[in-house]
């Protein structure tokens, strides 16, 4: 594990933090001072110290389910922002992370784990691990644009992986209906850059489950650890 993982993972501080702290000099491995990034330890058997106090990894890891409000950015720090760290257990649980990200408009099912290996299987797009996601657009959706999503649209970063589409309903004006598109894919804001691509603005999105998992019944802005069958759940998605 890197040093700079080791210590966000054992609660220091952010991984970002972390770097700039070995930079300083303030931390040491099996007694010697260390000041590259590049670093690897083992947790099992090398000391790790941060001025002077040892370290150590949190035995069991964690993984729970936020149901992610409108707002809120997908970040554990950010002067700027409010964050879903703060809607989580964060100083509890050191090293959990959000497994990839809503942007500050979307809703609905995020997940946080201390669990690296987890988070990563979960967000690789070779795992095709399903996120479904709920939008209400500008106008009613076609057939044809229903088959253009599903079969793959070209973004500015390459062609989108097939879908699955779903029209839900129409406004009785039809100035909007709502939609759900299923996708294995984690681009930036893909879901609102495909609907544009077919000619359709989102007016509000969020995603309601991921992988096995759904956040319904989960109120917004709260979350629930999840139990060792969700987990093993997930383990078992990933294993494609």
């Amino acid at each position: 594990m890197r040093l700079q993982k080791f210590l966000a993972r054992a609660g220091v501080a952010s991984r970002r933090k972390c770097e700039e702290l070995i930079m300083q000099g303030r931390v040491r491995v099996n007694g010697d001072t260390v000041r590259e990034m590049g670093t690897v330890v083992d947790p099992a058997c090398d000391v790790v110290e941060y001025d002077g106090v040892v370290q150590r990894l949190p035995e069991a890891g964690v993984t729970l389910m936020l149901n992610k409000p409108s707002g809120y950015v997908t970040a554990m720090e950010d002067a700027r922002s409010r964050t879903v760290a703060e809607l989580v257990p964060a100083k509890e649980h050191p090293g959990l992370f959000p497994v990839g990200r809503l942007d500050r408009d979307t809703t609905g099912l995020l997940l946080f784990t201390t669990d690296g290996e987890l988070g990563n299987a979960l967000l690789h797009p070779s795992r095709h691990v399903e996120k479904r996601y709920v939008a209400t657009i500008d106008g009613v959706l076609g057939a044809r644009e229903a088959r253009a999503l599903e079969r793959g649209v070209q973004l500015e970063d390459g062609i989108t992986s097939p879908a699955r589409c779903e029209v839900l309903s129409v406004a009785p004006d039809r100035r909007t209906s709502e939609v759900a598109l299923t996708i294995h894919e984690g681009k930036k804001r893909q879901v609102r850059r495909m609907f544009a691509a077919v000619g359709h603005e989102v007016r509000r999105l969020r995603r309601e489950s991921l992988g096995p998992l759904c956040v319904s019944g989960l109120s917004e802005g709260r979350w629930r650890l999840l139990d060792d069958a969700e987990v093993a759940l997930l383990r078992a998605c990933t294993q494609r």
